[in-house]
C-alpha cells in the first residue's frame, strides 16, 4: 500500500492549504488544525520525510511531488479524487484461410476470473499510448509489433443485485496486423488464443465490450461509452 493511500487527515490539511499559496510558515499551518506544536510537528515532518513538502528559509511549500499529489485533490471534500482507470486495450489482427483472426486472452487472475477478452494493460506513468500498447503485447504474448490509436473506450462496470459501481475505465483502442514472433500461449495471469469473432463469442464468459471493440472499429467510431453488469460471481 503507498503512502498516498493512508495519508492522514492532517496531512490533508497541510497540503490543501500549500496548494492555495507559495509557502506558509509553522504557526500558519498549525492554525489550519487543532494539534498540539508537537503532533502537529509529527505530520509536518512526515510530508517532509515522504517527499511533498520542503523546507526553505524557515517555511514550507510544495515540492514538485506534493504539488502533483495536492492538485488531484478535491479541495471541498480534502480527499484524493477518484478517477477512471486509464489502459489501452489491443486489437490484434491477423489473416487465415481467408478468416479474420483476432488475438483473445482468458484472464486467470482475479476480477473476472475465466473471462475471455482483449489483450491490455494500464498506462505507465510517461508512456505514450503506442509504447504502452507495443511493451503489453510483448510482456504477455512475447510478440512485437507497432500500434495506431483507434478510439476512445469508456467502461463502467455495476454490480448486478444493488448497482454499486466496480470500476470506471477508460481504453485506448490500439490496432496492428503487423505483428511478428513466436507467442506465448500461456503466461502468469492469463491464456492467449487466436480467434475468428464468432469463435470468440462462443466462449463461456466474455467481456461483451472485447466483442463490441471490433465492430466499433470496423465502422469508424471515435468514442463510444456504454455501461455493464455483473453478477457476484463473475467478478
Amino acid at each position: 500500500m503507498s503512502y498516498e493511500s493512508t495519508i492522514h487527515e492532517t496531512q490533508s490539511l497541510i497540503l490543501r492549504h500549500l496548494l492555495f499559496m507559495p509557502s506558509a510558515g509553522f504557526a500558519q499551518l498549525q492554525k489550519q488544525t487543532d494539534l498540539t506544536s508537537d503532533h502537529f510537528n509529527f505530520h509536518i515532518k512526515k510530508l517532509v520525510t515522504v517527499g511533498f513538502v520542503e523546507k526553505d528559509a524557515g517555511a514550507y511549500r510544495l515540492t514538485s511531488t506534493g504539488k502533483e499529489y495536492a492538485n488531484r485533490m478535491d479541495t471541498d471534500e480534502n480527499e484524493i479524487e477518484r478517477q477512471p482507470k486509464v489502459s489501452v486495450a489491443l486489437i490484434v489482427e491477423r489473416h487465415r484461410n481467408g478468416n479474420r483472426e483476432f488475438l483473445a486472452q482468458q484472464r486467470l487472475k482475479q476480477p473476472y476470473y475465466g473471462f475471455w477478452g482483449r489483450l491490455g494493460g494500464k498506462v505507465r506513468w510517461g508512456e505514450s499510448l503506442e509504447q504502452a500498447a507495443s511493451r503489453e503485447l510483448k510482456e504477455e504474448t512475447n510478440l512485437e509489433a507497432d500500434f495506431i490509436f483507434k478510439m476512445v473506450f469508456h467502461k463502467r462496470d455495476y454490480r448486478k443485485t444493488n448497482g454499486t459501481l466496480l470500476e470506471d475505465k477508460l481504453f485506448f483502442i490500439m490496432y496492428t496486423d503487423s505483428v511478428h514472433g513466436d507467442m506465448a500461449e500461456q503466461f502468469e495471469g492469463g491464456i492467449n488464443r487466436w480467434m475468428t469473432q464468432d469463435e470468440f463469442i462462443t466462449q463461456e464468459k466474455t467481456f461483451e465490450s472485447a466483442r463490441d471493440f471490433i465492430d466499433l472499429v470496423d465502422n469508424g467510431a471515435r468514442y463510444h461509452a456504454q455501461d455493464y453488469t455483473y453478477d457476484d460471481n463473475e467478478y
